[in-house]
């Protein structure tokens, strides 16, 4: 029997893209689309909603979020309220944040992942292990320019990933003095330094440079169709109901990582 699964944020150009990957697994059922500001329309033979209640209506077992953190943090809730599993792409999410939702679920799972391409948690994954090598590290991530959030989530993740993995500090920032103040971008944990762009027609893209004497390292990730996350949200929404844990942080479970 295929797993039934609803959409919130169906009105954006990630929900769009789900639920078109929902709609086409044999496995998966697309029963439910939900976006204020889609209703009406729809989105691969499903009419968008704008209400949660659309989930209960139809029976969808999974919901995959793809809002943002204001919107998350009302709608996580209620579908942990319902018993409903989420599969959640939104990013942006504060330490408390994530401290309710893990108390929230407690007959049902929840997978919050920064980024759901395989390519980039594996990129995530090599930069961690990377990290006790080196003695310099630097993010530099790159996402279009209808990004409303810096650094992306998937920076956040890596650079704290990085900075866990290591039990020595890194050496000193050398810079006296800012030209152009933030030129060195945000300080992350531990030091790293972290640099957003935004950039008009580009996806998502992120490099992790590593450096210690002699040689660099430079671990990086292109996407260049949104297409390249659905297999992780796919696979994500196959297995949530199966899973140990309640509360899940990254894609890393589900790829066995």
């Amino acid at each position: 029997m295929s797993i039934r699964v609803g959409v919130v944020g169906a009105g954006g150009k990630m929900g769009t893209a789900v639920c078109a990957a929902v709609a086409a697994d044999p496995a998966l059922l697309l029963v439910a689309a939900v976006d204020p500001f889609a209703k009406g329309e729809e989105r691969s033979g499903t009419v968008v909603s704008e209400s949660l209640g659309a989930l209960t209506d139809t029976g969808v077992q999974v919901v995959v979020d793809f809002t943002v953190a204001a919107a998350g943090r009302e709608t996580l809730p209620w579908l942990a309220a319902q018993g409903m599993h989420a599969v959640v792409g939104t990013t942006g999410f504060s330490d408390a944040d994530l401290a309710g939702f893990r108390s929230a679920f407690t007959t049902s799972n929840c997978l919050i992942a920064a980024n759901f391409a395989i390519g980039a948690v594996l990129m995530m994954r090599f930069a961690e292990l990377a990290a006790p090598f080196f003695e310099t590290a630097e993010i530099i991530e790159l996402h279009h320019d209808a990004k409303a959030d810096a650094p992306s989530g998937t920076a956040v993740a890596t650079a704290g990933r990085m900075a866990a993995a290591r039990t020595e500090p890194w050496a000193p920032d050398p810079t006296q003095h800012e030209v152009y103040p933030g030129a060195r971008g945000g300080e992350g944990p531990t030091g790293i330094r972290v640099h957003a762009v935004r950039m008009r027609g580009m996806i998502a893209s992120q490099e992790v440079i590593l450096g210690t004497t002699g040689q660099t390292l430079t671990v990086r990730h292109d996407t260049f169709d949104r297409a390249s996350f659905m297999p992780g949200v796919v696979l994500a929404c196959k297995r949530i109901s199966g899973w140990g844990e309640r509360f899940t942080l990254g894609l890393e479970p589900v790829l066995g990582l």
